[in-house]
């Protein structure tokens, strides 16, 4: 089994998302706990760069090795980094959830390890909505907070 770590940070938001995958054909589980999110739907990406020196922006595009449109995550047509949307009640509380995804890895040329998870100010359209950015970004907005996800001895 391999673990990986990302440690979330913005001007509001903080928290923690955990990586886990069996061997490398199987599917990875994430778990997220994140705190300072307003109510509604977030954007939930893995971006090309572990590079956070300029903040989340120099963290670059969605990872998108295979040069594909910006959809959902159960999509065929989809960026590995697409992760589709989270869902917060509120800052008063922790966002916590699970997903499970089969593109993401954190074994091979493909791996999310070293790469940049960034939680968005706003709903991810899935590719959907309409507008100029919807096919690349899905229209998520702002960079709230990010962290580069690095392998981690425990979870």
């Amino acid at each position: 089994m391999t673990k990986a770590v990302c440690v979330i940070k913005g001007d509001t938001v903080q928290g923690t998302v955990k990586f886990t995958q069996e061997n490398k054909d199987a599917p990875v589980t994430v778990d997220y706990e994140i705190t300072g999110l307003a109510a509604g739907l977030h954007g939930f990406h893995v971006h090309a760069f572990g590079d956070t020196q300029q903040g989340c922006i120099s963290a670059g595009p969605h990872f998108n090795p295979h040069g594909k449109e910006h959809g959902a995550p159960t999509d065929e047509n989809r960026h590995v980094g697409d992760l589709g949307n989270i869902e917060s009640q509120g800052p008063e509380g922790p966002t916590k959830g699970t997903i499970t995804d089969k593109v993401i890895s954190l074994f091979g040329e493909h791996s999310i390890v070293g790469r940049t998870m960034i939680v968005h100010a706003d709903k991810d359209d899935l590719g959907q909505g309409g507008f100029e950015d919807s096919k690349t970004t899905g229209h998520a907005g702002a960079r709230l907070g990010c962290g580069v996800i690095g392998l981690a001895q425990n979870l």
